[in-house]
């Protein structure tokens, strides 16, 4: 099944992640992990005093999931830009 974007908005998943095997600092951000797929995930955490919105690749490693490299993390600003441009973005994927 297909979906586009803005279904996660108006439809977030309906329950969080299990966060047994991802390695995390605080328990506290283990509450804010939303599966996008196998090994991607979005966080929202805190970094040296600001909320961030976390859209990452894991890998696994010696049994855990661990934070890859791959990814980008977006302050509160630029998540709120993001939101604000969905329906313009789902408009330019349906001209594909």
């Amino acid at each position: 099944m297909m979906y586009d974007s803005s279904h996660f908005l108006r439809n977030p998943p309906p329950k969080k992640v299990k966060t047994d095997n991802v390695s995390q600092s605080k328990s506290k951000s283990e509450d804010s992990l939303f599966q996008l797929s196998k090994m991607r995930f979005v966080s929202v955490r805190e970094f040296r005093g600001k909320v961030m919105v976390d859209i990452r690749e894991y890998y696994e490693s010696d049994g855990d999931l661990k934070p890859g490299k791959k990814g980008i993390c977006l302050n509160l600003d630029q998540w709120k830009a993001l939101k604000s441009h969905i329906d313009n973005i789902d408009e330019a994927i349906k001209q594909f």
